[in-house]
């Protein structure tokens, strides 16, 4: 997920806020039982109308297996609830990202609508048009079945922001400076979530099997055109395996199709977002010497050459969220080396995924420093939108308490309830 800071916006658009922990609203409230299978039917009803309004944003490819993730996050609802046991809350208040729109709106404004007794949801300046339009397609279809507790409207960071001050819980979705502002503004027994992001570096250990590894690289970097949080920022590569996995790299990337994101067949698109275009840019003319293929920018068309990096070595060197199809590759010698890296206060305090390839010193493990360890498996393959999302590293995902913040694995339902709040993710499984 990804939200940039957040933003001031003309127009007020919520209703003046009620007290917190207020009565059920009139009628019958919506269940799992009576909520999903409807939901998911209209879902699947309003598929194409869906993927037009997700491809505003995302490629198609992506756009498409975010219906079939918010399809399968829907059916785990019932499950998910059961396992967890929220509490009702009297208000739930969420900054939504500027991407995942659909997935997002099952994950913090339908689910929780099945505990909340409202939910009021602020879309991303960049993309409010297009947010608003999954909700206007799919809040009849939750309106009719009980669950029409779900107001989305484009408002002020001030509006907003007084709004979570009246919130049983408040999720928060971009930059962790901009989270410490929102914690700053909220009463102290307001529960709090955070989502961020890391590197979510790949290894490519000694034993991992060069075909595999580009494969799962370009899956990890090139998901939405790497235009999500769960994306790879730095793959490691072992010293003995450099000679075959970067020119593998370089000749995949070279193949990889570009063009209009609402092309089924299209990988690479035009970027959404300009920022990500110019820090690509920076980047790359920063460390053109250390350029295998690609490296081109256009600003005005928003493009970026898919493009490989290959860098020796170095340990302070920590990569940005490119958001963008760079793939940057690190050569290592030995795992003390990922294991330090892994360690280092940078890295501890984003710390999300790290997928492990072939590398010993690695296999078994259930995370390093705060990073989870998915083995043989990349982020997209393990994510879950019923299960805790994310590492222990606070400034990538965290929860306030009562003035206490701790970086972990974050479900708004775990948080809330009385079941295994605190668990780890599970060791990647099928």
């Amino acid at each position: 997920m990804h939200s940039d800071v957040i933003e001031a916006e003309p127009a007020a658009a919520f209703p003046p806020g009620r007290a917190r922990r207020r009565k059920h609203p009139p009628g019958r409230p919506a269940t799992a039982d009576t909520l999903v299978p409807g939901l998911a039917a209209a879902v699947l009803r309003h598929r194409n109308e869906l993927l037009s309004v997700l491809t505003r944003v995302a490629t198609a490819q992506a756009a498409t297996d975010e219906v079939l993730r918010s399809l399968r996050a829907l059916s785990g609802a019932p499950w998910e609830l059961l396992r967890n046991a929220p509490r009702r809350l009297g208000r739930l208040a969420t900054f939504l990202p500027s991407n995942n729109l659909l997935y997002s709106y099952v994950l913090f404004g339908v689910i929780p609508s099945l505990y909340a007794d409202e939910v009021r949801l602020r879309p991303s300046a960049r993309v409010a048009s297009a947010a608003l339009s999954v909700h206007e397609i799919l809040e009849p279809h939750l309106h009719g079945r009980g669950g029409g507790r779900i107001t989305m409207a484009p408002a002020t960071q001030r509006e907003f922001l007084a709004d979570c001050a009246r919130s049983d819980a408040v999720v928060f979705t971009g930059q962790p400076d901009n989270a410490e502002a929102v914690a700053a503004r909220l009463p102290g027994d307001t529960l709090l979530l955070t989502f961020g992001s890391g590197p979510n570096p790949v290894v490519a250990g000694p034993g991992a099997d060069p075909d595999v590894v580009c494969r799962a690289v370009l899956d990890a970097r090139l998901y939405n055109a790497g235009q999500d949080c769960l994306c790879t920022d730095i793959v490691f590569v072992h010293r003995s395996l450099t000679r075959e996995v970067v020119p593998r790299l370089a000749d995949a990337l070279a193949a990889v199709p570009v063009g209009d994101r609402r092309d089924p067949g299209t990988r690479v698109a035009p970027l959404v977002y300009p920022d990500a275009v110019e820090g690509a840019a920076r980047f790359l003319t920063g460390h053109r010497e250390f350029t295998v293929r690609g490296g081109r920018v256009d600003p005005a068309r928003g493009t970026v050459e898919p493009t490989l990096l290959h860098l020796p070595w170095r340990e302070a060197f920590h990569p940005p969220e490119f958001f963008s199809p760079v793939v940057l590759t690190m050569e290592y010698d030995e795992p003390r080396q990922l294991t330090g890296w892994l360690h280092s206060a940078e890295e501890t305090a984003r710390g999300m995924y790290v997928s492990a390839f072939g590398e010993p010193a690695l296999a078994g493990a259930a995370r390093v420093g705060t990073s989870v360890v998915c083995e043989e498996r990349i982020t997209f393959d393990v994510e879950d939108g019923n299960r805790p999302f994310g590492g222990y590293g606070p400034r990538a995902g965290a929860v306030r308490r009562h003035g206490t913040t701790t970086g972990r694995p974050l479900l708004l339902s775990a948080e809330a309830g009385a079941g295994p709040a605190h668990e780890s993710p599970p060791a990647p499984g099928p």
